[in-house]
């Protein structure tokens, strides 16, 4: 079992920072990889980056130059540093496990969700 908690959300004016972490616990060998997701209001929830065990990163569009996904293994921590925040970063912020290196079957390998932070940028 690996669980994960996410915290570091807030409310900030716009043009200002936030890092948010995401903490695992349990069987942290299992991960193989992590993403961030956010879900804006009545909308869907979309990855927005990725970070693998070897340190290789993914941003989308939204976070590109802004944003910084990172981790700290020694710790099992991962961590998203958002920078010039937008009030269209408004949204809920959750993160997903891929725990690839214990599981094969899609549906174990992503079931780890944090119970997601919520970011507010006011304009």
């Amino acid at each position: 079992q690996v669980q994960v908690v996410e915290s570091g959300g807030g409310l900030v004016q716009a043009g200002g920072s936030l890092r948010l972490s995401c903490a695992a616990s349990g069987d942290t060998r299992c991960i193989s990889a992590m993403g961030w997701y956010r879900q804006p209001p009545g909308k869907e929830r979309v990855l927005l980056a990725a970070i693998t065990s070897d340190g290789s990163t993914v941003m989308r569009d939204p976070g590109k130059g802004r944003f910084i996904i990172s981790r700290d293994k020694s710790k099992s921590t991962f961590y998203l540093q958002m920078n010039n925040l937008k009030p269209e970063d408004t949204a809920v912020y959750s993160c997903n496990l891929d725990l690839q290196n214990c599981f094969s079957d899609y549906e174990r390998r992503f079931a780890t969700w944090g119970q997601g932070t919520q970011v507010t940028v006011s304009s």
